[in-house]
This record gives C-alpha cells, sequence and structure tokens, in this order.
C-alpha cells in the first residue's frame, strides 16, 4: 500500500544518506578534477609554450664591442672611426686596436682569448681552414693594387719590378701577403728584388726621398697615401697590360678601368687611363657576434661606403662578394630584403626589443588566445555532464520498469529513485546549470 511504500521509503533514508556521503565525497573529487581542468593544466601548458618561445629569444645586444683596424691614418682605421660615430648615434661604443693590417686582424678574430669581435681583412689573404669561426658581412669597398714608382722607364709588367728596391708593407699587413703572391706569380722572387717592409705614410716618404724605387700599396682611391702620390712630381702609376691573367689564377681579383683624370680633374691626374687590378676589403665578425649588431654594422656601412667614387657607382657597395669566408645569417637577409622593417622607422634600441618581445606573442596568439574560447566549452561540459549522468541511471531505470511490470518490483523501482533524486540533490554545478537539474 502507500503508506507501507513510505514507511519502507523512510526506513531506507539512512542508506540513501550514507550513499549520499558517499557521493558528496565523491563530488569533492570531482571539484578536483574541475580545478585541474579548467585552471592546472592551462597554466601549465601556457607556461610550457612560452618556455619554449623564450629559448629562441636571442639576449640583448651588447651597447659595446672592439674592432680591430690598421695602421693609424690607413684607409682601415678612418673609415672605422666613422663606422664609431655613426653606431654613436645609436649609443652604442666601439673601441678601436690599430694594427698592421688584414693579417693581424685576421689573428686577432682567431684568437679565442682576444676581445677583438669585428674587423677588416683584405679578401685573399686567407685560406678556406683558416676561415673557421669567422662570418662575413660583406664586401665594403673596392681596395686597388696601386704600383708606384720613380724612374724614366714606363712599368707595365710586375717582372719589371725584378732587382729594384721595392717596399711591399709591413709584416701582419695584407698588402705584404698580396704583394707577395703576385710578384711570385709574376716571376719575382723574394731573392731577385731587394723587398722593404714599408708601408702607409712611411713607404711614401720612402719613395719620395728616393729610399725606394717603387711602392706597392693596397688601399681606396680616397686614402691619403695615395693622393700623396698621385699628385707627387717624378711619381708615375703603373697600368699593368696582364690584369686580366692575374684574375684568372686569383679569382678574388678584379680588373678595373680608372678613367684619365679620376683622382683630380684639375691637374688632368692620372694623365692616362690607368688598368689596376682590385681586391676587396671585407667586414668580418665573429661567428658568436650578436646578429642585431651585424645589421647595424651594415647599415653603418651603408652610408659610409654607399656612394658613388672613382671605381664603385652609387648603393654597389656593401655587396656579398665572394671570399673565403662565408657570408653571415643577417647578412644574407640585409642583402636580400635590407634592414628589418621597425629598424626603419624606430630607435636600434626600441626596434630590437619589440622585435624578441614578438617571440613571446607567438605562445600568447597560438595557446592563450583560443584557450579563451575552449575553456567555456569545457567548463559547460563539465557541468552538464554531472547531471546528465543522473538523466541516464533514470534512463536505465525506465528501461527495467518497462520490462519487468512485476508489482514485486515496485519498491525497488522507489527506493532506486530516491537515490536518484538524493544524488541529483547533492550535484554541484553551476547557477546557470540549474534548470537541467
Amino acid at each position: 500500500s502507500p503508506s507501507n511504500s513510505t514507511t519502507r521509503r523512510r526506513r531506507l533514508r539512512p542508506i540513501v544518506r550514507k550513499a549520499a556521503g558517499g557521493e558528496r565525497m565523491q563530488l569533492d573529487k570531482d571539484a578536483v578534477k574541475d580545478l585541474l581542468v579548467t585552471l592546472i593544466l592551462p597554466s601549465i601548458a601556457v607556461i610550457a609554450a612560452f618556455w619554449f618561445a623564450a629559448r629562441f629569444v636571442k639576449p640583448a645586444p651588447p651597447d659595446h664591442f672592439v674592432m680591430t683596424t690598421g695602421a693609424d691614418g690607413g684607409a682601415y682605421h678612418l673609415f672605422a672611426q666613422r663606422y664609431r660615430e655613426i653606431l654613436k648615434r645609436e649609443n652604442i661604443s666601439v673601441t678601436l686596436k690599430p694594427s698592421a693590417g688584414s693579417i693581424e686582424n685576421l689573428q686577432r678574430l682567431q684568437n679565442a682569448n682576444s676581445d677583438v669581435e669585428v674587423g677588416l681583412i683584405q679578401a685573399g689573404v686567407l685560406s678556406d681552414a683558416a676561415a673557421a669561426g669567422l662570418r662575413s658581412l660583406g664586401a665594403v669597398y673596392y681596395e686597388p693594387l696601386w704600383v708606384f714608382y720613380r724612374g724614366a722607364d714606363n712599368i707595365e709588367k710586375l717582372s719589371q719590378l725584378a732587382g729594384k728596391r721595392v717596399a711591399i708593407g709591413p709584416e701582419g699587413s695584407g698588402t705584404r701577403a698580396l704583394a707577395l703572391q703576385l710578384l711570385k706569380a709574376g716571376g719575382i722572387e723574394p731573392a731577385a728584388s731587394e723587398l722593404v717592409p714599408f708601408g702607409g705614410t712611411e713607404a711614401v716618404k720612402a719613395l719620395l726621398d728616393e729610399d725606394v724605387e717603387a711602392v706597392v700599396l693596397v688601399a681606396s682611391p680616397d686614402a691619403p697615401t695615395v693622393r700623396e702620390l698621385a699628385i707627387a712630381k717624378d711619381i708615375k702609376l703603373a697600368s699593368l697590360v696582364q690584369a686580366e691573367a692575374f684574375t684568372r689564377r686569383f679569382p678574388f681579383l678584379t680588373v678595373m678601368q680608372m678613367p684619365r683624370g679620376a683622382i683630380d680633374l684639375a691637374n688632368d691626374l692620372p694623365g692616362r687611363d690607368v688598368t689596376l687590378l682590385t681586391t676587396t676589403a671585407n667586414l668580418v665578425v665573429k661567428e658568436d657576434f650578436h646578429p642585431a649588431l651585424g645589421i647595424l654594422l651594415l647599415q653603418a656601412a651603408a652610408e659610409v661606403h654607399g656612394r658613388a667614387g672613382v671605381l664603385q657607382k652609387a648603393g654597389e657597395f656593401p655587396a656579398p662578394r665572394e671570399s673565403e669566408i662565408p657570408i653571415a645569417n643577417e647578412a644574407t637577409r640585409y642583402f636580400k630584403s635590407g634592414p628589418p622593417f621597425l629598424q626603419r622607422y624606430l630607435p636600434f634600441w626600441l626596434a630590437n626589443l619589440i622585435e624578441r618581445l614578438a617571440v613571446l606573442l607567438l605562445p600568447f596568439i597560438a595557446v592563450v588566445l583560443p584557450m579563451f574560447k575552449i575553456l567555456p566549452v569545457v567548463i559547460q561540459w563539465r557541468n552538464k555532464s554531472r547531471v546528465f549522468k543522473w538523466y541516464g541511471e533514470l534512463k536505465f531505470l525506465e528501461t527495467q520498469v518497462a520490462a519487468n511490470t512485476d508489482p514485486a518490483q515496485l519498491e525497488r523501482y522507489f527506493e532506486r529513485l530516491d537515490e536518484i533524486e538524493d544524488g541529483v540533490n547533492q550535484t554541484r554545478i553551476g547557477a546557470g546549470y540549474s534548470d537541467y537539474v
């Protein structure tokens, strides 16, 4: 009877409460799961994404580096001073270390204990093995081989220097290294001539004072030493008729025609077209030199060397010329697409900061933003699933009732309904989902 059914259900209440108590324990576990799904796991995913991105963020570029140049008053040192002035505008300080020339510059760059990170090196003075650990930012200007001499004879071949006293540059200079290569190719051994280790202003003075009969210089047409000898009385400039043949033996050399009057139009110097052999000066850095500073150096080189000159067209330098030293990755990008977009419009420090922070935006875009869309769906699913499991229990009970209509099972069906009701009442969900309850 209904009264007996009610009595039995009341008698079963302690059992239902016990079950409900057990369910409450289960619900606490569910709360922990919810916390794990909706807060802890997404936080771990975000932290992992930022950690992964941070591995690709390069450290901030230093505000100082050391550059090895050349002799005081030489072209390398003068150009390095101009680089320093340009970089100072971006609050980058540069310490200049004079040297004997390219060979000493190379030795300093290869020395692991040296603080030198940048140097100007003449193409053709090192082997492929010697280039290990170094990268080139490109060629920055032509360096012609100048052969100035005095005397009545016209010198058109290097072999004509045999038996003469010739200044070929000091030990450690690129001029000496190149001169020895070319003189040997021209058939002159050191014993065949008196080769004097004078270079720069010392060599110019020696030729003007008749202490030497010829001078071999490797320098920019704008170098003071070249201009001084070009305008000096009784000093001639050799036009090399075998220049093209030398380029076949030495691929780093180029033949250049310097037109009449190119050095001094007013005084018509030189007084004829001159055929010159030229190499290039290359801006070389250590392999671990900060790429942002490499780009900044290239911009400074473009400002210094980008104008038209005696032997070059406007915008011809800096350029990725063939060299024994591989081109740095940042230089390749620079020659392909120019300076980074932000550095064209912003100060260097600000542009570099934004570029570095941009890497950290990737996890925000890839993880955090999608999380804002996914988490509400997960939270909704977690809330509904707690109630919907009781819908499943109810559906299962309805199936049992439909399959077995024996009145003797009625009391058991009522007990199961009480358990389901208590379970629903103990289910904790968000207020927005109470209608499902």
